[in-house]
């Protein structure tokens, strides 16, 4: 009986053994998992907008509610959701975040009307939201070895990368081939695979972390009275009481929303961080190129299919060559940032940007479809060498206890630049009959606003990660 004993302790021990080997690929799994359905669903939903506007006779602005319920939601929630996650433990916040953004995917391909949509995409937006920051911790816990953890880190990064540039093709395929409702179908095997897969991954631990109910709460007012305000004045016209009431309340809620975060004991933003000029010029950035990138997507996927008459399958296949570079631009900008310092990549990939913004200026309907294709290329290759940079040129400049934080706000910032670019740069293309008129003021806009960030992005540190 005793000899058992040792057998019996021997063969627990090898079953540990083997479940500590299996555990990081199965949580690394599961963040691949996580974000590549959120980067897919965003690029898709884009290039199937037109398809849902036929279906429910949408006005622009009810395109543009239909990416920003999302995108807002999403934006406001990042600042306080890797609270959330130290809060109820990594593991937890990822799994509840996945679980909120699948059944929100389920009633967006089953949404009855326009309304039903953009309500069930605010949903997906606070599930993305949760999912993340966690995935990221998740990451953090099952690669305790800084070298592991940064290849880990790299390849959550490339997955992403990859999802962008299939999320058009993808949108094409789905919506050509079935319906437009298919974009979201395909969230759900995915959700449930990453729900399967999370089981196997060790309980993350809790730790004391206040909220800022406060902050958030004004945060989410001030972002949505301004999209609302700057998306109804396009349509209806910026001297309409409700449009006037809304920047009213926009503004005052980001009065309320800096007075709570100067007074609060713990803020989700803390204002001393700005004092860093490098923290203050990351966000700014990171604005920028996500407002051109996301508004330039937004309006040039109305622009194939209403202008050009491009089938969505089409209309897709265009945005192919510009977001495949951006996973090579990503390694690229990587090597350079080792070499030269983080601030070169990021003042040359705004500069590229903003070039190739100025050369779809003589871009109409006569421009053949393969150049117009050739000329988003620099436009991938831009924003791909700015990002990761930007990224690691902030945390360079951060204390390692405020890392995370700090990357939420860039993070956040990012995603309201994109959001804002979404009303801002829709309002400007909402008349077809001037779309071409309104499409070159927006690449005007958006290469001004990057030549502006290009130079900022020279007064960032020099030196090397």
């Amino acid at each position: 009986m005793t000899s058992l004993v040792p057998a019996r302790r021997a063969k627990d021990g090898a079953r540990d053994a083997r479940r500590r080997t299996t555990a990081p690929k199965a949580i690394l799994a599961t963040t691949f998992l996580g974000v590549f359905v959120l980067n897919l669903d965003a690029m898709a939903m884009n290039v199937a907008l037109p398809e849902i506007g036929r279906a429910f006779g949408g006005s622009t602005a009810g395109l543009q509610w239909v990416v920003d319920a999302y995108t807002l939601m999403f934006a406001a929630l990042l600042l306080s959701a890797g609270t959330l996650s130290d809060r109820i433990g990594a593991s937890r916040a990822f799994g509840v975040g996945v679980a909120v953004f699948t059944v929100a995917s389920a009633a967006c391909a089953l949404a009855p009307d326009l309304g039903a949509l953009i309500a069930a995409r605010l949903i997906q937006g606070i599930g993305a939201a949760v999912m993340l920051p966690s995935s990221l911790a998740l990451v953090r816990q099952a690669f305790p070895d800084a070298a592991e953890r940064a290849r880990a880190i790299a390849l959550w990064t490339v997955v992403g990368a990859v999802a962008v540039a299939a999320g058009p093709v993808v949108g094409g395929v789905l919506s050509s081939t079935l319906s437009w409702r298919a974009v979201f179908v395909v969230n759900l095997p995915v959700g449930i695979a990453a729900l399967a897969v999370s089981t196997r991954a060790e309980r993350s631990p809790r730790r004391v972390a206040p909220l800022d109910p406060y902050g958030q709460l004004t945060a989410v007012v001030a972002l949505a009275a301004l999209a609302f305000a700057v998306i109804e004045g396009g349509e209806s016209g910026f001297g309409e009481p409700v449009v006037l009431g809304c920047l009213g309340l926009a503004a005052a809620a980001t009065a309320a929303f800096v007075l709570v975060e100067a007074r609060t004991a713990a803020p989700m933003v803390p204002l001393d961080l700005f004092r860093s000029r490098t923290v203050t010029l990351s966000v700014a950035i990171g604005f920028v190129v996500n407002a051109a990138f996301y508004g330039l997507v937004f309006v040039l996927s109305l622009f194939f299919q209403d202008v050009l008459n491009l089938s969505v399958m089409a209309a897709g296949l265009m945005f192919l060559p510009m977001t495949a570079v951006i996973a090579g631009a990503n390694l690229a900008s990587a090597r350079a940032a080792a070499r030269f310092g983080p601030r070169m990549p990021i003042a040359v990939g705004q500069a590229v940007f903003a070039l190739a913004l100025l050369g779809l200026l003589w871009a109409d309907e006569g421009t053949s479809r393969a150049s117009l294709a050739v000329l988003l290329v620099p436009v991938g290759l831009g924003l791909g060498l700015a990002v990761p940079s930007l990224t690691a040129v902030l945390l360079n400049d951060i204390a390692a206890d405020r890392a995370g934080m700090a990357a939420g706000i860039l993070n956040s910032f990012r995603q309201t630049g994109g959001a804002l670019a979404v009303a801002v740069f829709g309002a400007l293309v909402a008349d077809r009959g001037e779309f071409l008129g309104g499409l070159r003021v927006v690449l005007c806009v958006a290469a001004v606003l990057l030549a502006a960030t290009t130079a900022a992005a020279l007064m960032l540190p020099r030196g090397r990660d």
